[in-house]
């Protein structure tokens, strides 16, 4: 979109925060980059330019605007949206990947060369895997500076800094502010200098209906791994340098997250996982136009805008407990999960909560007896399958995984039905377009609505809700009101 001038300016002159994330205007009398919805009098056109990422713009030689803190922004929906190798190297990035296993590291979770990668994000995004890693860490410093009192250098690491030095030099490039005046204008006092303990405001592009969002995840909770406690979701994490355990909370205008980590170099991945889980950099005004122009969609549109798409913390544990969830009722799905957890995943601390373990990875279960899991055979044969082909590689759920190659690795897999395989790709993958016409509720609901109820008719007239059909699932689910799944938790 930076592209289109006019286009960019006219969302500037708006104010229009629905563009926040999508671009980003530089102006070259201050050295000033700002979002689009910034408060402040805009330049004079001749003097902005515009960028598509902060990376772009941080390496052009602008600063962040101290108003509306650009780089607080969320995250472009494109990567959500996307499959393309650039959506993909993006989330990965966002994911930490880069700084844990630099660009070569990127380049072959890919399959690419680092040249390759390098060569594609610089014409789309203005700025390499570095660069674009870089303004992640300088976002992570900030957010660690302003929400903590841990020391800076303990802060220089955890945000994935090589050195103290290029901590500070970073963050007085991109915020024209040293560390210790950053922390000087923080509106809130900094919290206890408690390791690991973390309280983090996370932004979303409203409007946002946390209904079927939360009431998703607290409804299919697993024993130990999930509950839902004092008006939040809490969950484990399993990260890369150890385990966390984040609580998660609805708010009028962010999500309340607080974060207790045991190795804070985890911080950006597990705020990046959890937006994913909540679905948070998606636009809703663009698929709530789109869904809104179907005559049957319209009133379940209007009555709670903003639906989005509850995800998944980790895309194998997603997978393993869809073929727990084949053919039972939840409750069935749950305890069948809550065994598999007591028996195989790994414990952890959680005073004053009720969470216990991390839930068992591929590997974990891939020596598993499957005469000792309560189900029939087929469905036995059917998880055993899947865990060992996630656990040798033959299928790969990761984060910078191809939507299209993972669905045909999980349809040649015996006992993996469409129904199976598009959840996973949904709430496991994120893809925005997947779709259920063989659900259960999604085809009693289309019937109420006067919609075709055959899959094969249903996915036909699904075709004009591309490429939000998985949004459009959200919209036909809560037609059933009664459901748990479609309501917010007491």
């Amino acid at each position: 979109m930076y592209t289109d001038t006019d286009r960019c300016l006219r969302a500037a002159r708006a104010k229009d925060a629905r563009f926040d994330g999508w671009f980003f205007i530089a102006v070259v009398t201050t050295r000033i980059y700002c979002r689009p919805s910034c408060p402040v009098v805009g330049p004079k056109p001749e003097n902005m330019r515009f960028y598509p990422s902060a990376a772009a713009a941080q390496q052009a030689g602008f600063r962040a605007c101290k108003r509306c803190r650009p780089d607080a922004v969320p995250g472009s929906p494109q990567w959500n949206e996307r499959a393309d190798l650039v959506a993909r190297a993006m989330r990965l990035i966002a994911d930490g990947v880069v700084d844990r296993e630099g660009v070569p590291g990127l380049a072959a979770r890919l399959g690419y060369s680092t040249r390759q990668i390098e060569r594609q994000l610089l014409a789309e995004l203005g700025a390499g895997p570095r660069a674009l890693a870089r303004a992640q860490r300088a976002q992570t410093a900030r957010l660690l500076i302003e929400t903590s009192g841990l020391p800076m250098a303990d802060i220089a690491f955890a945000a994935g800094f090589a050195s103290i030095r290029a901590f500070n030099e970073t963050v007085r490039e991109v915020f024209a502010l040293s560390p210790t005046e950053l922390r000087q204008r923080a509106r809130r006092q900094p919290g206890p200098a408690v390791p690991g303990a973390l309280t983090l405001r996370l932004p979303f592009r409203a409007p946002l209906c946390p209904d079927n969002l939360f009431g998703h995840l607290a409804a299919t909770a697993v024993p130990g791994v999930e509950e839902w406690r004092d008006g939040a979701y809490r969950r484990t994490l399993r990260l890369p340098y150890g385990p966390g355990v984040v609580a998660l909370a609805p708010r009028p205008d962010h999500i309340a997250c607080q974060l207790s980590l045991a190795d804070l170099r985890d911080l950006s991945g597990a705020i990046s996982r959890c937006r994913r889980l909540l679905d948070l950099d998606a636009d809703p005004a663009a698929v709530d136009d789109l869904l809104r122009a179907d005559p049957q969609l319209e009133p379940l549109v209007d009555k709670a805008p903003g639906r989005r798409v509850p995800g998944s913390a980790d895309a194998e544990e997603f997978a393993v407990r869809a073929v727990l969830g084949q053919q039972v009722s939840t409750a069935a799905a749950r305890t069948l999960a809550a065994r598999l957890v007591t028996a195989h995943g790994d414990p952890v601390a959680d005073p004053g909560g009720g969470l216990t373990h991390l839930f068992p990875t591929a590997g974990a279960l891939a020596g598993l007896d499957p005469e000792a899991l309560a189900m029939p055979r087929t469905r036995r044969a059917t998880l055993t399958g899947l865990v060992d082909a996630l656990a040798e590689g033959r299928v790969a759920l990761g984060v910078g995984s191809d939507w299209d190659e993972a669905r045909a690795g999980l349809t040649a897999l015996p006992g993996l039905g469409p129904w199976t395989v598009e959840v996973i790709a949904m709430r496991g993958l994120g893809d925005p377009d997947a779709f259920l016409p063989t659900d259960l509720g999604v085809r009693k609901a289309a019937a109420g609505l006067g919609l075709p109820a055959t899959p094969g008719a249903l996915t036909r007239a699904s075709a004009r809700w591309r490429p939000w059909r998985a949004y459009a699932v959200q919209y036909l689910w809560a037609n059933d009101g009664g459901h748990a799944i479609n309501r917010l938790p007491a």
